[in-house]
């Protein structure tokens, strides 16, 4: 009933940009926190970055000055611009929210289904 979908994935050459895109819909009575999770193949899903609902936002060491997360005008969504794009950061992006289903609910997590990123040199 929950639903993440993400957008803006692609392939692009080292250097380049990519900005991916995601919204939460279905019924989630509130979203606490929203954020950017990557997997490469033989590799653990890992945080990228997080905003939460009061702004603050966490960035993993090896995106830092080179990503920016940021919350959309429209309810519960959220973007990831991508900057200066190497071959390291070639993954699956996940999106992810921390949210309610109901206010006598404690928080979980919601997935999407992931956007791939492949980074060509």
């Amino acid at each position: 009933q929950v639903q993440l979908v993400e957008s803006g994935g692609g392939l692009v050459q080292a250097g380049g940009s990519l900005r991916l895109s995601c919204a939460v819909s279905g019924s989630i009575f509130s979203v606490n926190i929203m954020g950017w999770y990557r997997q490469a193949p033989g590799k653990q899903r890992a945080l990228v970055a997080s905003i939460t609902s009061g702004g603050t936002i966490n960035y993993a060491d090896s995106v830092k000055g080179r990503f920016t997360i940021s919350r959309g005008n429209a309810k519960n969504t959220v973007y990831l611009l991508m900057n200066s794009l190497s071959l390291e950061d070639t993954a699956v992006y996940y999106c992810n929210a921390v949210g309610q289903i109901s206010r006598q609910t404690p928080p979980r997590n919601y997935w999407g289904q992931g956007t791939q990123v492949a980074v060509s040199s």
